[in-house]
């Protein structure tokens, strides 16, 4: 799991292959549960995780049209293939992205 600390970061960890972009904030309570499910998912190494906090990159968030947080994005070489917005159990979270382990 990678946790941007720029928005050069955040570009070069979705230039290639798929990738599982989580857009939160600390103080949001269903981020901190969601947080907890992708630590879980995260084990399994079933997709790279990126972490973007909307509280230090305003920006990406705008770019992505973050509205409500948590907002999950699923993206192949830079291109948005599917998004959710909300919490979400683990199983529903392995259907979203593709992999139904």
């Amino acid at each position: 799991m990678v946790i941007v600390k720029d928005e050069k970061e955040f570009n070069k960890e979705i230039e290639k292959g798929k990738v599982l972009v989580d857009f939160y904030a600390d103080w949001c309570g269903p981020c901190k549960m969601l947080g907890e499910i992708l630590k879980e998912v995260d084990k399994d190494k079933v997709i790279k995780i990126v972490k973007v906090n909307v509280d230090e990159f305003e920006d990406l968030a705008r770019v992505y049209n973050v509205i409500t947080i948590p907002k999950l994005l699923v993206m192949e070489d830079k291109e948005v293939i599917n998004e959710h917005s909300g919490l979400m159990t683990k199983e529903e979270l392995l259907n979203f992205i593709g992999n139904d382990k």
